[in-house]
């Protein structure tokens, strides 16, 4: 039940992917989500069936508070959610709430995957040609090559699974892209990327993010962050510069409604919302993350999105992948 609109746009977006068909568990104080399922046309059908359920919580770590009050508060929902999901309870666990909490509860309860240091963070942009996938957006401020080369084969599986890209083409975020541009990072990454069997094209520019030259972009969570966050405001502004000008006279407020669909096209696209939540990929499981504003609509996606997640079993897929480069990397060294 985290997130600035708690818990009335969680328990509606759950209400809705539960009515196309997924089980949800609400996770949070049972009282005050009975009360809104009470208030949402069919919600009472759902618990009384069975397709949503109530776990009570009575703890939560608020927005401000710093993320290690997980630890001590052993009832806050996001850790009963990570229990549920450990017990095989649940499949994934989808929170609006506190990012740093979820990644610590992520890791410590439910566990990350053998030969994963580091979980990612996973944001999706559109492209001219579909999807990219960029990791890590957040989770890991600095990172070494083998963690870089970890997020790589997490991406990959990511783009084939969830976003259907039959061999995803691995990029490294640079300020170039011959190998010898970039940090020290970069210029290791670059040779230790080389080495993964993946579909490895080399270095890109923050330009590759909307050019569609690329499925998936490896960085480290700083560099990631800036992109994601850049994104949202520039797709924000761009939106509100084109409604402010679309309204300016007569003759422009007749070219909205001529254009409107084409608009809304552009609307989806750069909505963040429509994907609802980025995965933490290197977990045991499926574990989504998203905005703390999260309105109900990004709930119902984050919860497809984790449900697919599940269907998929990508986290063993991803789990095989990383055993098989220690493996290979133990032969060279024996």
């Amino acid at each position: 039940m985290g997130g600035d609109y708690a818990p009335r746009s969680v328990v509606q977006g759950a209400v809705t992917a539960a009515e196309g068909g997924i089980p949800v568990i609400l996770v949070g104080d049972r009282s005050q989500v009975e009360a809104e399922l009470r208030r949402i046309a069919g919600g009472s059908e759902l618990l009384a069936s069975g397709q949503c359920a109530i776990e009570h919580a009575d703890q939560v770590v608020a927005m401000e508070e710093r993320p290690v009050a997980v630890r001590k508060k052993r009832q806050a929902s996001v850790r009963v959610c990570a229990r549920l999901v450990k017990e095989g309870r649940a499949q994934a666990m989808v929170t609006a709430g506190n990012t740093g909490a979820a990644m610590i509860v992520a890791k410590t309860v439910i566990g990350t995957i053998p030969g994963v240091d580091r979980p990612a963070l996973a944001g999706v942009f559109p492209n001219r040609k579909g999807r990219t996938v960029v990791l890590d957006v957040g989770a890991n401020l600095s990172s070494r090559a083998s963690h870089l080369r970890q997020f790589a084969v997490m991406g990959h599986f990511f783009a084939q699974e969830i976003i259907g890209t039959p061999a995803p083409r691995i990029g490294l975020m640079s300020v170039g892209e011959e190998a010898s541009k970039g940090t020290d990072l970069t210029r290791q990454v670059f040779q230790v990327l080389k080495e993964t069997g993946l579909n490895f094209v080399g270095n890109v520019e923050g330009r590759d993010v909307f050019r569609g030259t690329v499925d998936v972009i490896v960085c480290d969570g700083f560099v990631g962050n800036v992109v994601l966050k850049t994104s949202e405001s520039l797709a924000g502004y761009l939106g509100s510069l084109i409604k402010r000008e679309l309204a300016s006279t007569w003759r422009t407020r007749i070219g909205y409604w001529l254009a409107k669909p084409a608009l809304e096209a552009y609307r989806r696209q750069t909505d963040w919302s429509e994907f609802g939540a980025a995965p933490l990929l290197g977990v045991q499981a499926g574990c989504f993350i998203g905005h703390g504003r999260s309105n109900a609509k990004a709930v119902k996606n984050a919860i497809r999105g984790a449900h697919g997640f599940a269907a998929a079993d990508l986290h063993n897929k991803i789990r095989e992948k990383v055993a098989e480069l220690h493996n290979k990397e133990a032969a060279l060294l024996s």
